[in-house]
């Protein structure tokens, strides 16, 4: 009974998330003109997952006690100093591979500047991963978990969910201006590589949420990236080559996402040695 439960319940979870931005595009057609990134249906886009989230556990028997809030300090200390390097050292390593072969430019980059930007950024992204993570390891992954889901299933679901809650994102809400330095490419072929690469990432992010059983760590990674990834790009502190964003860009590069892929079968790799011990 429990288990058709929760599996009725991730179907609304995926099928209410899914709908959400299109719901969003919907609003915003009929509504009048609103500012680009700001508009009403852009809000429906973010808030739905996280209103269906707290009404799901709230009122549909799913509970709170597998969302991973206690912090667990003590035994997960190593993995929350993890959750603070794992960005930065990959975004390092990628850099690394920009100068050495020419594709990256730091010509505009600037230390002030570029710290000013992330730290001040850093108290945002908290909250703001506070409520994402409650939705995505918190919630999608933490059931699937408790289903027994094969761990390749596990990634493919809340990686793909997680990737083509994004598309209308990409699609229709984002500045062609915000995307371009990312990957120079039209919106459709953006988004289909965002969704891949959001699948690879999702690995890590599951593995962290598994090994540590808490959200923190997770929360914190997420936060480190987006202050990190995002400001070092948009911003225009480097700039990549044409045509090899798709292979460097710390956003969304091929050589970038199978970075984080590995660290995040090592990280499983772990997890079950943990469980073996």
């Amino acid at each position: 009974m429990r288990e058709r439960r929760t599996i009725r319940n991730i179907a609304i979870f995926i099928f209410v998330t899914l709908a959400s931005g299109w719901l969003g595009l919907v609003l915003d057609r009929i509504l009048e003109p609103q500012a680009e990134g700001e508009s009403l249906g852009m809000g429906l886009w973010l808030i739905l997952p996280l209103l269906t989230t707290l009404c799901l556990r709230g009122f549909a028997g799913d509970g709170w006690r597998d969302m991973g809030l206690h912090p667990n300090l003590k035994a997960n200390a190593k993995w929350y100093l993890v959750s603070l390097v794992i960005f930065p050292i990959g975004t390092a390593t990628m850099l690394a591979i920009g100068k050495i072969t020419g594709w990256i430019s730091f010509s505009n980059f600037g230390i002030q500047a570029f710290l000013q930007g992330f730290t001040g950024t850093l108290f945002f992204n908290f909250i703001k991963n506070i409520f994402e993570e409650s939705v995505w390891r918190g919630y999608l992954a933490a059931k699937l978990i408790k289903l027994r889901t094969k761990d390749i299933w596990i990634y493919l679901i809340v990686g793909g969910v997680w990737g083509l809650w994004h598309l209308p994102y990409y699609l229709f809400f984002l500045s062609e201006q915000v995307m371009a330095p990312v990957l120079p490419v039209d919106r459709i072929s953006f988004a289909l590589w965002a969704v891949f690469s959001m699948v690879c990432w999702s690995v890590m992010f599951v593995e962290l949420f598994r090994i540590t059983g808490s959200l923190w760590p997770v929360v914190i990674l997420h936060m480190i990236e987006d202050s990190l990834i995002n400001h070092l790009i948009i911003d225009g502190h480097i700039t990549i080559s044409a045509g090899k964003e798709i292979l460097v860009s710390p956003v969304a590069g091929i050589i970038t996402s199978f970075l984080y892929l590995t660290v995040g079968l090592l990280l499983r790799k772990s997890r079950l040695f943990k469980t073996t011990t």
